[in-house]
């Protein structure tokens, strides 16, 4: 297991709040595109329109991250938090640290586990 789970819980609950603060500020991309010819013209539209798509994307990024941490908080409640899902081995604590809500060690992820 991790050397230290409560550090690895306080790394997820930053990363959670510093998503919910994106949110915040980028919820001026999810306004409707106007579609009104008289009013923009098509090159606005279009551009309106792949801000628009990005931020939908952006937004669903962060909804998929959020999901992640909440499943590795659970696991840390669980005593299962550093524990790959596949085969049950220790996941290199490098690893946690590079990315706390993986659930795989590195050879169950590559498939050669």
């Amino acid at each position: 297991m991790p050397a230290d789970p409560a550090s690895f819980r306080d790394l997820l609950i930053k990363r959670r709040g510093e998503l919910e603060e994106e949110d915040r500020i980028s919820s001026d991309g999810r306004a409707p595109v106007a579609l009104d010819q008289e009013s923009v013209g098509r090159l606005s539209r279009i551009d309106a329109m792949q801000v628009q798509a990005m931020a939908l994307a952006q937004e669903r990024r962060r909804k998929n991250e959020r999901l992640a941490i909440d499943a590795a908080l659970a696991r840390i409640d669980e005593g299962e938090f550093g524990f790959c899902i596949t085969c049950g081995d220790a996941i290199a604590e490098a690893r946690l640290r590079t990315n706390p809500t993986i659930v795989k060690c590195l050879e169950c992820a590559s498939g050669t586990g």
